[in-house]
């Protein structure tokens, strides 16, 4: 604030039209202070814009940074600063001098607060080197590119001081009073802190303030020249100048103060590669520590990886062994089943084989017994004679009958219990789904040597097969049901945890119910008959086959004697 008042001031004083002096600015009072600026200039024949306070390198950017300005991150410069651009163009209409001077390069108030948003982004100390594209242009910084300067232990800073004090010099040179500034901030800031100018002016004097008309004297000295072109060259303070000065004036004074200048170049150029090869090495060493923590990280990624990988293999081929051996023991039962099931299947085979062959004996017995007793009654002389019962039964017993029904439909795949001759509701359903399926329609109710003889001309299964209590259907056999441990088979067939320990059958009493099963099965079948027996003197016999009663022949009376005289036809 007192730096900007001071240098204001003396703009006054040197006789500028317009000095408007602006005090602790908001970004946006300094956007409009700036472009109301730039309308005036129009027709200057000089513009100037000194600025006093805080800047910052972004990127190689120069930005102003206002009073309202909180600037929490490297984003927020482009949104709450004033790029130094704005000023330049603000100034650009006047016609003979542009300058710009600021007193701004000062550490960066926010540097220890404000985050990156890239890490690779540069936010440099000081301000940035310009290179004005306009001609006539002058951009004067209180210290060098990337350096600092000092706000001076007085009221104001070194650098307003030394402007106050040789700006005003009436005719004096741009170049050469910004020299003298230069060397009186060298000189009160023990040579920590040198001002610089950049950009370039015409070969002609462009004083601030017009010299005094003076009367003619003596010819000026020759070294004046010189003088004034040592002046020019320390203003420009290239190496490229140097060497030019020194090529014009080899010898003398001001040529070793130019070789001071080269050496003094020499000397920071040597510092800078310094320091730029250490800053290379450093980053050299930061990336080999990245490069390697990266290859540690993804080595560690890998192995992890692999392990994981080597898990899931194994875990893989454990759970194929498992499978494996759960396939071989289910094929194992399987078999066990299957031969369990064809000895079954023989057993039945053999016992069927049985019993048709007994029943065949036992017909055969019984028709040579027939007609051993008709050879008998015929030497005799005795009359035939046959009687009509209305319920004539075979020889046979009711229960041999119902045994050997059974065992027919066991065999047709209709009955599952064992044929113990029991004529029960279980029997009657069992023939009552063989009229389903074979479109008979015998008497369930009764079990009739009819119902037998249909069910022997069936050469296999008629029903479809049911199989006992524990035991499922597996083709044309029952296979019996087996449950993992700790699991028993249910009334459905179906297998279910074991709640509480069930009594087991002994020994003896499976085997006696697989004596009692085998003796129902092996019942012999009886012979076939028609249901009519036939009555004589020598006593009553079933009806042969083939043969049929008919009324006549005077024969005896039969059973009661109320039933008419019949004899047997045959042929």
């Amino acid at each position: 604030m007192n730096d900007a008042a001071l240098v204001g001031g003396m703009f006054k004083k040197a006789g500028f039209d317009s000095v408007e002096i602006k005090l602790d600015v908001s970004a946006a009072e300094m956007r409009r202070s700036l472009r109301d600026f730039a309308n005036r200039t129009r027709d200057a024949e000089v513009a100037v814009v000194y600025y006093a306070g805080h800047g910052i390198e972004l990127d190689g950017n120069n930005y102003l940074i206002p009073t309202d300005a909180t600037l929490e991150t490297d984003g927020d410069v482009l949104d709450e600063t004033v790029a130094l651009d704005r000023a330049l163009f603000a100034v650009e209409p006047a016609k003979q001098l542009r300058l710009i001077i600021l007193d701004a390069c000062r550490d960066n108030p926010f540097a220890k607060t404000m985050k990156r948003t890239v890490a690779a982004r540069a936010i440099g100390r000081g301000l940035a080197k310009v290179e004005p594209t306009s001609p006539n242009t002058m951009i004067a910084f209180a210290a060098k590119a990337g350096s600092t300067a000092s706000d001076g232990d007085s009221k104001n800073s070194p650098f307003a001081a030394a402007l106050v004090e040789r700006l005003p010099t009436p005719g004096l040179d741009l170049r050469k009073a910004f020299g003298f500034v230069r060397d009186d901030v060298l000189k009160s800031t023990g040579y920590k802190q040198e001002p610089y100018v950049y950009g370039s002016l015409g070969g002609d004097d462009v004083p601030l303030i017009p010299a005094k008309p003076v009367a003619v004297g003596p010819q000026p000295n020759p070294q004046d020249s010189v003088r004034r072109d040592y002046e020019l060259a320390l203003q420009i303070a290239t190496r490229e100048v140097w060497t030019a000065f020194l090529a014009q004036y080899p010898d003398g004074f001001y040529a070793s103060l130019a070789k001071g200048q080269l050496s003094r170049i020499t000397a920071e150029e040597a510092r800078s590669a310094a320091a730029e090869k250490a800053r290379q090495a450093e980053d050299e060493k930061a990336r080999l520590v990245a490069e390697r923590a990266k290859k540690a990280e993804q080595d560690k990624a890998a192995a992890t990886a692999k392990a994981a990988e080597d898990a899931r293999l194994a875990a893989e081929k454990a759970k194929q062994i498992e499978e494996a051996k759960a396939a071989a023991a289910e094929q194992r039962r399987k078999d066990a089943e299957a031969a369990v099931a064809k000895a079954m299947a023989d057993k039945q085979v053999a016992e069927k084989a049985l019993a048709d062959r007994i029943a065949k004996d036992k017909m055969a017995a019984e028709l040579d017994a027939q007609q051993a007793a008709e050879k008998k009654g015929q030497a005799e002389g005795e009359q035939k004679v046959a009687a009509v019962t209305p319920a004539a039964q075979p020889s046979a017993s009711p229960r041999e009958a119902a045994k050997l029904l059974q065992s027919e439909l066991r065999r047709v795949g209709c009955l599952a219990t064992a044929a113990d001759g029991d004529w029960n509701a279980s029997s009657q359903r069992s023939l009552t789904l063989f009229n389903k399926y074979a479109g008979t329609k015998f008497d369930a109710k009764l079990a009739s040597f009819d119902a037998i003889d249909a069910i022997k001309a069936k050469p296999g299964r008629v029903c479809p097969l049911v199989c006992d209590r524990g035991f499922k259907a597996d083709g044309d056999g029952c296979v019996k049901i087996t449950c993992r441990a700790g699991y028993r088979v249910n009334d459905d067939n179906e297998c279910e945890k074991v709640q509480e320990k069930k009594p087991v059958s002994t020994r003896d009493e499976s085997k006696g119910r697989d004596e009692q099963r085998k003796q129902g099965e092996s019942t012999p079948a009886r012979p076939q008959a028609n249901g009519q027996m036939f009555c004589n003197g020598a006593g009553c016999r079933p009806v042969r086959p083939g043969c049929k009663l008919v009324p006549g022949g005077g024969g005896l009376p039969s059973g009661d004697g109320r039933s008419k005289a019949m004899m047997e036809v045959c042929g």
